[in-house]
Order: C-alpha cells, then structure tokens, then sequence
C-alpha cells in the first residue's frame, strides 16, 4: 500500500467530529512494520496528518513529539483521537493518540503557529557535510535481514557505519526518500522518513541486538517546498549514553542543503 494511501485514510479520520473519532478505524498493513509493530515513522506521520485536519491552513508545524507507549499491530483496527489542548491568536497545542485493542500505542503532542512581525532574526547556522547523491550507493532490500518497511525507502548512507558492526563512532548520516514518490511533498513525508534510519548506536554493537526508540521531537525550522522525487539528507550522532539509554539528535536537509527540521530522540538499547 502506497504511503499516501495510508495519510489519506488518517486524514478522513481527522476530519471527524471528536466525539466520532474513536469509531473511526484505519489498518496497514504488515510491510509497513518494523518487527511487530509499526515502522515508527508510519505511526507517527499518521497521527500528524489527523491532527492537520483540524489546524487552520494559516498555522505551520513548529514541532512534533511522539512517544511510543506500545506496539501498534498490522492488520488490526485502530482508530486516531485528537484533542486540541488550547488554540490561541498564534498558535495551537494539540495533543493525539493512536488507541488500538482498548490501549494506548502512540502518543503525539504537536506545536502549530502563524508567522508574526518581529525584528529578531537569527539566521542557519548549520552546514550540510553530505556530498551528493551517488544512487549506485542505494542500500537494497533484504527481506528476513531488514526492518519490512525498508522495502518503501530508499536509504543512501554517507556517514557511519552498518548495524552491528563494532564502529568506533555514533555518526551517522546519508540521502533518503520514498521508492514510490508523494503526490505532494509534506512535514508527514519528512516525519516518516526521518525514523527511516537505524538508532545512530546500533552500528556500535559487536552483534545483532535490539533497540527501541522510546521518545522523539522534531522541530520544524521552515514550511517545506519540495519536488516529488527530492532526496532528503539525514546527519545526526549520539550525544550521551550510558546505562541502557542513549541520546541522539540530528539534523534534516533539503538536496540543496537547506535545514528543514531538527530531530532528538532517547533510545533504549538492549545489547
């Protein structure tokens, strides 16, 4: 199933009437998963095209936080409730959750704002160390050996090294896009994509071993322009981790090396 096919659907839900939400259901399917669950990146994009239903036209992403309380099964019924927490002259605060089976799943808290007059500006600092596309470098899809949503993505790593190689380094970075491009570019195209990368530390392990992304925040530094087949850069690194938990953050690109969003999650490894 087509990624758009699936925000469309998520879509339809968040036109609903809060007090119908709950009986509007959607499924994926289970090449859509990573392990058990949904590929986070999927869950999380979905919740974000329900609540952008509700959003004034006029009031762009500013941020997103998803924490993932459990997994969200394949071909099973699960319905998206938002409820918008406050809505004031410049922004909006909304909150949303992906319930399935009488449990919580995913939970999303998401930021929007209209521009205003202000004579702060603080320009981009950052810089893009990717060098361009090289599509012969495009990792295939290895069934049994990868995640089955990576059949839908296109990851061309630069930085850092394969899972479970023992690297000396938790950089990470490399090109990324859907196989099957949007209609339209959007913030849920990007949230999806983002997640599309391994944990930044699981090329630090000597060995197969799992680990979970337990919380996650992008920030949004600009409404995106993007063409269909755009390739998107990803560099991010681990800040800190011990005891089980590391903490990781990165940045998101355009091809033409304009920062889009900033991403940070704290991930659970079981080595």
């Amino acid at each position: 199933m087509h990624f758009d096919q699936l925000l469309q659907q998520a879509a339809l839900i968040g036109k609903q009437p809060a007090s119908e939400q709950a009986n509007a259901t959607m499924q994926f399917p289970a090449n859509w998963c990573q392990g058990r669950t949904a590929f986070g990146g999927l869950s999380a994009a979905l919740l974000y095209q329900a609540i952008r239903q509700q959003i004034e036209p006029s009031r762009r992403l500013l941020s997103i936080s998803t924490n993932f309380v459990g997994p969200l099964l394949a071909d099973t019924d699960f319905s998206l409730v938002i409820e918008i927490l406050r809505e004031g002259k410049s922004s909006t605060q909304v909150l949303a959750k992906a319930v399935q089976n009488d449990q919580v799943s995913v939970v999303v808290q998401a930021c929007f704002a209209k521009s205003r007059d202000s004579a702060i500006n603080v320009p981009v600092t950052k810089k893009m160390d990717l060098k361009p596309v090289d599509e012969r470098c495009i990792l295939p899809f290895q069934a049994g050996a990868m995640p089955e949503f990576f059949q839908h993505v296109d990851l061309c790593p630069q930085q850092g090294s394969m899972p479970f190689t023992a690297a000396k380094t938790s950089h990470l970075g490399g090109w990324m896009k859907l196989k099957q491009p949007p209609a339209q570019f959007s913030e849920a195209h990007i949230i999806a994509l983002t997640d599309a990368w391994p944990p930044t530390l699981l090329q630090m392990f000597n060995q197969p071993a799992p680990a979970s992304s337990m919380s996650w925040y992008l920030e949004f530094v600009t409404t995106p322009q993007l063409s269909a087949d755009e390739w998107l850069g990803f560099e991010a690194i681990t800040h800190h981790c011990k005891d089980g938990y590391g903490l990781e953050d990165g940045c998101i690109w355009s091809q033409s090396g304009e920062l889009l969003a900033l991403t940070r999650q704290t991930v659970a490894l079981f080595d």
